[in-house]
């Protein structure tokens, strides 16, 4: 049996019990002459030495090795050897393991808050640890860690679905025993990843129906937005090259469509909004108003997309070239009235779905807007 140490996430008792599998019940400790900072730039802690200090955390005693298996996969994918130390807890000094940082990996920053980190990333860094841990004795730390952040994102993705009201006033109410998940593989995990569902549902007829398999395209949840300028009756539209209309055979691989970004792990759809629109079209946004939340092909995807208009300021000269160049972004912006685009939309030069729906909204807006624009 071994005891553990722990001084920054997992003091959270949710995200320590879904990586043990099981419920814990650890108790105050603290390591001497040792400080917890946040990790400059990054929402996790390291802890450095420090004379005179002294690490405030958790003691947990009577681990299995099988246990301590656990948290080394864990934490071993994210750069923190363990290494053994005295800390003092209620009945005394204790050796304990503690996960310390690479030297030198990263710099500490502001003093660390644990209560600061579960506001913020608790409940999907949690949620992210039950997808993470499912990986244990399948993949090497290492492999599961390079995936990591795509199962952040896919766990963020689910909280917000869980989130978001779900109204059945047509539609199956559905029961807990409608859907019978046989299995999951992932075949293919990179940029996007894909998995082979096989499930059964209920029919309409109350009966369950037989075994399917299914190919599910894995996105994270994104976000669009079209900037409207009220006062000008002008929006603002990007250009690039998609990959999907090149695959599917059609000769004009650039595309005309609102600005769009998927969502990052502890953003907002709005802030997402925010950002994509000042990395792409280099505009700061006023109101931002909600267009609709949906899915664009729930016949194979996952994605789900909440589209906005963003008010702007679009005087001439605004339009010009963006994107990032880390993430091979090469994008064209084009300033336009709100009747061209109509003219776009209806010539299928434009045939963006989000596009499409923001700019439908748009139309039986737009008077209430301009109005607003004038007082």
């Amino acid at each position: 049996m071994v005891d553990f140490f722990f001084y920054g996430t997992l003091c959270h008792r949710p995200l320590l019990q879904a990586v043990l599998g099981r419920a814990v019940h650890p108790e105050p400790a603290r390591l001497a002459d040792h400080a917890v900072h946040w990790a400059q730039g990054q929402g996790f802690p390291l802890i450095v030495a420090r004379a005179g200090a002294a690490a405030q955390g958790e003691l947990l005693r009577g681990l299995t090795e099988a246990e301590a298996a656990r948290l080394d996969f864990y934490e071993g994918g994210f750069g923190y050897d363990c290494k053994s130390v005295s800390v003092e807890a209620g009945s005394g000094a204790v050796r304990a393991r503690v996960y310390m940082p690479a030297p030198g990996l990263w710099q500490p920053g502001a003093p660390w808050s644990l209560h600061d980190w579960v506001t913020r990333w608790g409940a999907v860094v949690t949620e992210a640890a039950r997808g993470y841990m499912a990986a244990y004795a399948r993949l090497p730390a290492e492999e599961a860690r390079a995936g990591y952040r795509r199962e952040l994102a896919r766990a963020a993705d689910r909280l917000r679905a869980r989130a978001t009201p779900a109204p059945t006033g047509l539609r199956r109410a559905q029961a807990s025993d409608d859907l019978d998940l046989l299995s999951i593989d992932q075949p293919w995990a990179g940029f996007f990843a894909i998995e082979e569902w096989r499930f059964r549902h209920r029919r309409f007829d109350g009966d369950m129906g037989p075994p399917i398999l299914r190919e599910v395209f894995v996105t994270p949840d994104a976000v669009t937005v079209l900037p409207y300028d009220p006062a000008r009756d002008r929006v603002l539209l990007v250009e690039q090259f998609r990959p999907g209309p090149a695959a599917r055979g059609d000769p004009q691989s650039w595309q005309i469509e609102a600005v769009a970004g998927m969502i990052d792990p502890g953003e907002t759809p709005e802030e997402t909004a925010r950002r994509e629109t000042l990395e792409e079209a280099g505009l700061a946004l006023g109101a931002l108003h909600r267009v609709a939340g949906y899915y664009p092909s729930p016949g194979a995807h996952t994605e789900y997309v909440t589209s906005y208009i963003g008010i702007a300021d679009l005087p001439d000269g605004v339009a010009g070239l963006g994107g990032l160049p880390q993430e091979h972004e090469d994008i064209r912006s084009h300033l336009m009235s709100f009747e061209a685009l109509m003219a776009l939309i209806e010539s299928g030069e434009a045939a963006s779905g989000p596009l499409i729906v923001s700019a439908l909204w748009l139309a039986q807006a737009r008077p209430r807007l301009r109005a607003a624009a004038t007082r």
